[in-house]
C-alpha cells in the first residue's frame, strides 16, 4: 500500500528518482567503449592510408623484388653491416630483374631500393601489432561493444592474408624472365587493400553513433541512394584494380595523348598478344584504353548518384554527395593530367591518394543513405 504523500514534498522528487531510463532496450547492457575502439580504428586506417602510399613509392621506384625473401621474425632487421649487405645484394643479383634490367647495379644502389621494400614490409608488421594489441586490450577487458568482436577480429584476419598476398606477389617476380610482378597480383594485392580500409572506414562510421541511433536512423533509410551509391562502390573497386594493372606493366607511360590514344580512337595492335586474353593483362595499349573507357564510366555513375542524391531531405546526405562529386571530379582530372605528362611519380602517387579519399568519400555516402542523420528544422542534427 502506498505512502501518504506530504504538502510540503518535492513534487519531482520521487518523481526523478522512479522516472524510466532515458536508454531504449538496445542501449541496455556492456555497450563497450565505442570511442576508444573508433580511435583504435582511426589509427589503423591512417597506417593502412599510409602502407598504400609507401607501397605505391615502392612500386614507382621499381624496389619491391629488392628482397627476394620472407622471413616474417628475421626479416624485421635491416642488414646491420657490410658483409650482410653484400649477401642481400647477392641474392638480388640472382633474379632476373637485376640479369635483365638492373645488371651493374653498384651496391648503394640496391641499397636505396632496399630501404623503400625494407620500409613496406616493417609497416605491415607495424599495422599487425597495432592491430594485435588493441584487439587484445579491448578483448581481455570486456571493452568491445556488443556483436563487434567477430567484425573487429576480422580485421586481423584480413591483415594476415594480405600479408600472405604479398609474398605470393613478390614471388611472381624472382623467377623465370618477369622484370616486375605479376599485374593480376599487384591488383590483387591492392584491391584487399582498399577492402580492408573500406572495412576500417564503415566501422568506424557505425560506432560514431549509438546503436539505438543507427536504429532509429535506418528507419528513415533512402533505399534508391543506398542503391545507387553501392553500384558507385562496385564501379570505384573495379577501376582500382584496373588501375593497378596499368601500374603492373607501367602502362600509364605510355599514350600520353587525350582524348585519343596514338591519334586513334582505339589504341593500335590492341590484341596482337597470343592468346587474347593475355592482352587483358600485359599489352599497355589495351589496359589503359580499358582504365579509361572504366574511368568515364565511373565518372558517369558518380554523377548519377550526386543527382538522386538532390531529392535527399537530409542536409548533411547531400553534403556527403556533395564532396564525393568535387573529389571524383578532381580525380578525373588528375588522371589525365597524368596520362599527358607521362605518368611521373609524385601525380602517380596523389593520383593513388585521390583514389583513396574518394573511396572514403562513397563508402560514407553509402552510410548516411543507409543511416541518415535527422537534422531539426533549424538546421541541427
Amino acid at each position: 500500500m502506498s505512502q501518504k504523500r506530504s504538502i510540503f514534498e518535492e513534487v519531482g522528487a520521487e518523481t526523478a528518482a522512479s522516472a524510466p531510463s532515458a536508454t531504449g532496450v538496445i542501449d541496455r547492457g556492456p555497450r563497450g567503449a565505442r570511442g576508444a575502439v573508433r580511435g583504435w580504428l582511426a589509427l589503423l586506417f591512417a597506417l593502412v592510408v599510409l602502407m598504400i602510399a609507401v607501397g605505391g613509392l615502392t612500386r614507382l621506384t621499381d624496389s619491391g623484388l629488392s628482397i627476394t625473401e620472407w622471413n616474417v621474425v628475421k626479416g624485421a632487421l635491416p642488414p646491420m653491416n657490410e658483409n650482410s649487405w653484400q649477401t642481400e645484394f647477392t641474392k638480388y643479383q640472382a633474379i632476373p630483374e637485376y640479369q635483365l634490367q638492373n645488371k651493374g647495379m653498384s651496391l648503394a644502389e640496391f641499397k636505396a631500393i632496399y630501404w623503400w621494400e625494407w620500409g613496406h614490409r616493417q609497416l605491415g608488421r607495424v599495422i599487425g601489432l597495432v592491430w594485435a594489441a588493441g584487439f587484445g586490450f579491448f578483448w581481455l577487458s570486456k571493452r568491445i561493444p556488443t556483436g563487434w568482436t567477430g567484425r573487429l577480429l576480422s580485421l586481423g584476419v584480413l591483415g594476415g592474408l594480405q600479408g600472405a598476398i604479398g609474398w605470393w606477389m613478390v614471388a611472381s617476380g624472382l623467377t623465370g624472365s618477369m622484370l616486375d610482378v605479376a599485374s593480376y597480383r599487384l591488383a590483387t594485392h591492392l584491391g584487399l587493400a582498399f577492402v580492408i580500409l573500406g572495412l576500417i572506414a564503415w566501422y568506424m562510421l557505425g560506432l560514431s553513433r549509438s546503436g539505438r541511433d543507427l536504429m532509429q536512423a535506418r528507419r528513415a533509410r533512402e533505399p534508391r541512394l543506398q542503391a545507387h551509391s553501392s553500384a558507385l562502390i562496385a564501379t570505384a573497386l573495379v577501376q582500382i584494380l584496373l588501375g593497378a594493372l596499368v601500374a603492373g606493366i607501367d602502362a600509364g607511360r605510355n599514350f600520353t595523348d587525350w582524348p585519343l590514344m596514338a591519334g586513334g580512337i582505339t589504341p593500335p595492335d590492341m590484341w596482337r598478344i597470343e592468346p587474347v586474353w593475355r592482352n587483358l593483362f600485359e599489352n599497355d595499349g589495351t589496359v589503359q584504353f580499358i582504365h579509361r573507357l572504366w574511368g568515364y564510366l565511373l565518372f558517369a555513375v558518380g554523377l548519377r548518384v550526386w543527382f538522386v542524391s538532390r531529392r535527399s531531405s537530409h542536409a548533411m546526405t547531400k553534403a556527403a554527395a556533395n564532396w564525393m562529386a568535387v573529389v571524383l571530379f578532381g580525380q578525373a582530372v588528375l588522371g589525365i593530367v597524368m596520362v599527358t605528362s607521362s605518368a611521373p611519380w609524385h601525380t602517380a602517387l596523389a593520383h593513388l591518394l585521390m583514389a583513396v579519399l574518394l573511396w572514403a568519400l562513397a563508402l560514407r555516402l553509402r552510410h548516411r543513405a543507409q543511416y541518415p542523420i535527422a537534422q531539426s528544422i533549424k538546421g541541427a542534427s
